[in-house]
């Protein structure tokens, strides 16, 4: 990736099974790779998938003629790779997600695009409810293969402790 933010490289999850509430430090930056080209058909299946019907995703007529001069990707799409992106390094082992804030978008996404994401924990805390768990609070930023930043947003998600989570079968 072209740009980085500042702090330090936290280590990978152990295996595949993600992080306990414990593994996570308020600082960690956690480099998602892989990166994602989005392709027409991702941008087309998805858009008519959750019925939304602004030719700007789908008509390259009708995008032609916009400020944009082409098919700008549906931001809905670029939100759920970058979160996925990052499933592996921050909510693998999670509960559940608590809640997303402030989703910026400052850049288009356009067809062909290959997303880059990274997260940084912003904040942690025990759950006051469920004492085997803990909430993190980690700000993510997507940028383009030539760093230009096109999403940034915070979500909190609900982690258990150390061996709270379910049994896993292998």
């Amino acid at each position: 990736m072209t740009a980085d933010i500042a702090g330090r490289d936290a280590a990978s999850p152990p295996g595949d099974h993600g992080r306990s509430y414990e593994d996570f430090a308020v600082g960690d930056v956690y480099r998602h790779w892989p990166g994602r080209t989005i392709s027409e058909a991702d941008n087309t299946w998805f858009t008519l998938l959750t019925m939304n019907t602004h030719p700007l995703h789908f008509d390259a007529q009708y995008a032609s003629r916009t400020e944009y001069g082409r098919i700008v990707v549906n931001s809905c799409l670029t939100l759920s790779i970058v979160a996925g992106m990052s499933v592996r390094d921050l909510s693998q082992n999670a509960i559940c997600n608590l809640g997303w804030t402030d989703i910026r978008m400052p850049a288009p996404v356009y067809i062909g695009d290959t997303l880059y994401a990274e997260s940084e924990v912003i904040a942690k805390r025990e759950s006051a409810s469920r004492p085997h768990a803990g909430i993190v609070t980690a700000r993510t930023t997507a940028r383009k293969g030539d760093g230009t930043v096109v999403m940034t947003y915070e979500r909190a998600f609900l982690v258990p402790k150390r061996g709270r989570a379910p049994a896993r079968q292998e």
